[in-house]
C-alpha cells in the first residue's frame, strides 16, 4: 500500500503525464513540486489523498484546479501552491501584496472547506468562517481581451507627468539648490562613527 509518492517529470520531453497515478488509489501524500505542470493538470481519482504539494509549477487557473481537486481528492487536508501564478505571493510577484494572498486563501477555503493547512500555514477558525461568508466573492476575475480590442486601441501607459513633458524632445528640466545641511547629531547611524572618521 503506497502512502507517499514523489514524481519528477522528464524535463527533456514536454509531455508530463500523470496517468500512472490511477494505479495508486490508496495514495495518501503526493509531491509534484517543480514539474512545470500547467492548467492542463488532470489527476485520477485519489480518494485517500490527504496531502498534495504543487509548488513551483505553471498553474494559473485557480478555480479550475480547485474544482478538479474537490472532485478527485475528497480527503484533501494539506495543499500547497506556492510559486505558481495562481497563488498571489509577494515573494513571487512584486505586483501582489498581503491582501491578494488573503483573498486567495479565502477563495481556496471556500472551494476546499476540509483543508487544515494551506501553503504551509494552518487554517484558522476565523479564515474558515470568512470563507463561508465571503469566499465565493473572492475570485479574481480578469477581463478577457479580444484581438479586436488590442488592435484598435494603442497602448496607453500611465505617467504622472503633464502631457507637455512626456515627449523626450520637449524636455524642460528644473534645477534648484537646497540650503539644508545635514549634521547627523540625532542620527542612530552615526553612533558608531568617531568624529575623526567624518
Amino acid at each position: 500500500m503506497e502512502k507517499y509518492l514523489s514524481l519528477s517529470s522528464n524535463h527533456s520531453s514536454n509531455k508530463r503525464s500523470l496517468e500512472g497515478l490511477s494505479a495508486f488509489r490508496s495514495l495518501e501524500e503526493l509531491i509534484l513540486d517543480n514539474n512545470q505542470l500547467g492548467d492542463d493538470l488532470v489527476l485520477p481519482g485519489l480518494p485517500s489523498l490527504h496531502t498534495l504539494t504543487l509548488n513551483k509549477n505553471r498553474i494559473t487557473d485557480l478555480e479550475y484546479l480547485l474544482d478538479h481537486l474537490a472532485e478527485v481528492t475528497p480527503a484533501l487536508e494539506y495543499l500547497s501552491l506556492l510559486g505558481n501564478v495562481a497563488c498571489p505571493n509577494e515573494l513571487v510577484s512584486l505586483e501582489k501584496d498581503e491582501e491578494d494572498y488573503k483573498r486567495y486563501r479565502c477563495f481556496v477555503l471556500y472551494k476546499l472547506p476540509n483543508l487544515k493547512f494551506l501553503d504551509a500555514r494552518k487554517v484558522t477558525r476565523q479564515e474558515r468562517e470568512e470563507a463561508l461568508v465571503r469566499g465565493a466573492f473572492m475570485k479574481v476575475v480578469k477581463p478577457k481581451v479580444s484581438s479586436e480590442d488590442t488592435a484598435s486601441s494603442p497602448e496607453c501607459h500611465y505617467t504622472p507627468l503633464p502631457s507637455a513633458s512626456r515627449e523626450l524632445t520637449s524636455h524642460r528640466g528644473v534645477l534648484g539648490k537646497c540650503r539644508y545641511v545635514y549634521y547627523g547629531k540625532n542620527s542612530e547611524g552615526n553612533r558608531f562613527i568617531r568624529d575623526d572618521q567624518l
